[in-house]
């Protein structure tokens, strides 16, 4: 039997390969996501894993095991000549540190999978310093000071990217397709994946974490709609797209009414205007992602009718799947070889996603992660974020509560103190003060 001709990405990958070596990739982080690239690096053709910093070697070692690799193929190292040393003798380095993976001359691109937007902010920069692009997984990160790494990138003639596989760029896939053809763009997010329970807390979720192999304050951010404001936040800043209403709609729209309950009310649907982020917990939609739109020629309306796409005069461009970290490596590819994004945020943003409070929150109180009992994300215009001085999701963890905070309240600057010791507090203060004079 002939073999399958590579196409599309895969094709370029080899011929880089071929006259360059592979793309070699550096991973911070060996959480679920992190274990996931590790298996997945193994799987590519093209593509290795040169190091992976981590907290817990010996549970990384094990990890890579389980992706493949035998023991002699990866090694504990403590300097960036030790992770060159590793990655020239073809093995993938296990390090404490993350700036040594930065640091390492044999690292084309860093992916950061660690899920803590402070940490996410510190490594970004130390990357680019360094002359290598980033991957952030880190979507919190990216929606609290995307723009600035954007532009950090930029300077030193890197790539910053969104991933691959995450629902934003997924997304943006179907939004451009639109685009190129001409189409209105009404509305485009995502099918909700888990129950949604904004006072979920990690506690109540042990049993299903366990029985699906992961953190239950992982769970618990997606459970209680952080993620999905976090994603909705995240494709709103990279195309201009704007949630309709505070919080979002989230109706109850399944995959065969999708197209006409997210437009506009003129046209059926629940929407005050076009070009909205939103998102549906009806049955069919998760784990797809989605882009309503709305020809513009009565002869492009009957031909997509006419192809069984639905009724019009909405449609749903409806894409049944995201594949998570399985897909994240090709955005480091697509830095490497193309040297460009699939997805950044634009210069000045036009939504915000803030904290809420799921219980009463006492003075003094320090907050601790997303997904845990304290706050939630919630998803807002810039302009409604800023009129009423939320605190960015991003900037939550590490604050400190100042007034008392009743449960369901959105947490604020007058009522808590962000951790100022934070590089990631620092680079969003300028950034809002910069806003500020813009605004005047």
């Amino acid at each position: 039997m002939n073999p399958i001709a590579l196409v599309g990405l895969a094709a370029d990958l080899r011929r880089h390969a071929q006259t360059r070596g592979p793309v070699t990739v550096g991973v911070a982080g060996a959480g679920q996501m992190g274990i996931d690239l590790l298996v997945q690096l193994r799987l590519m053709p093209g593509v290795r894993l040169g190091a992976v910093s981590t907290s817990r070697p010996a549970e990384t070692e094990e990890a890579l095991r389980y992706a493949g690799y035998a023991p002699e193929e990866s090694v504990r190292a403590s300097s960036a000549d030790g992770v060159n040393a590793a990655i020239e003798g073809g093995q993938a380095a296990i390090v404490a540190d993350a700036k040594i993976v930065c640091e390492s001359g044999r690292i084309d691109v860093v992916i950061d999978a660690t899920g803590s937007p402070s940490f996410g902010t510190v490594l970004a920069l130390e990357a680019f310093r360094h002359g290598k692009h980033v991957v952030m997984l880190n979507v919190e990160a990216d929606i609290t000071i995307g723009r600035y790494l954007k532009a950090e990138a930029a300077r030193a003639g890197v790539v910053y990217t969104g991933a691959a596989g995450d629902e934003p760029q997924s997304t943006i896939e179907l939004i451009g397709l639109a685009q190129s053809l001409g189409l209105e763009i009404v509305s485009a997010g995502k099918g909700k994946n888990n129950a949604l329970d904004f006072a979920a807390v990690p506690a109540d979720y042990e049993e299903e974490a366990a029985r699906r192999n992961m953190n239950a304050r992982m769970l618990v951010e997606f459970v209680d709609g952080s993620k999905t404001m976090v994603e909705m936040v995240a494709i709103a800043n990279a195309t201009g797209l704007r949630p309709d209403v505070p919080g979002m709609h989230g109706p109850n729209a399944t995959a065969e009414d999708l197209a006409q309950v997210l437009c506009t009310r003129e046209d059926g649907g629940i929407l005050s205007r076009s070009g909205c982020v939103d998102y549906s917990i009806g049955r069919g939609v998760a784990p797809g992602v989605f882009c309503i739109v709305k020809p513009r020629h009565p002869r492009v309306l009957e031909r997509i009718a006419d192809l069984k796409v639905g009724p019009g005069p909405c449609f749903a461009l409806f894409r049944p799947f995201h594949l998570t970290s399985i897909e994240v490596p090709l955005s480091a590819i697509h830095a490497v070889i193309h040297g460009t994004p699939h997805l950044e945020p634009l210069d000045r943003p036009v939504a915000e996603c803030i904290a809420v409070a799921k219980r009463d929150l006492a003075p003094g109180e320090v907050l601790g992660r997303i997904g845990e009992t304290q706050y939630r994300g919630f998803a807002m215009t810039w302009g409604e974020a800023r009129a009423v001085g939320g605190l960015p999701l991003g900037l939550a963890e590490g604050a400190r509560v100042t007034r008392a905070v009743k449960a369901g309240e959105k947490l604020t600057y007058a009522n808590c103190a962000p951790d100022e010791t934070l590089e990631i507090t620092r680079i969003r203060r300028v950034l809002d003060e910069a806003d500020a004079v813009f605004a005047a």
